[in-house]
């Protein structure tokens, strides 16, 4: 079936379509690495998982 997508595959180019939301969630996490803990960037990663969700739902 050349119109069907691996799950990677549709992840990645889910994923792709979010890159200012990734790297706000990364930012985010990077500011203290060394003290990661729950919830600690949750306002980035809903919208981070929001984004991939809409993204996903295209393909």
């Amino acid at each position: 079936m050349p119109g069907r997508l691996r799950p990677i595959e549709k992840f990645a180019a889910a994923a792709a379509q979010c890159s200012t939301e990734s790297a706000a969630y990364g930012r985010c996490i990077f500011a203290d690495y060394k003290n990661v803990h729950k919830d600690m960037c949750l306002k980035e990663f809903l919208r981070l998982k929001d984004c991939y969700l809409v993204a996903a739902k295209k393909k």
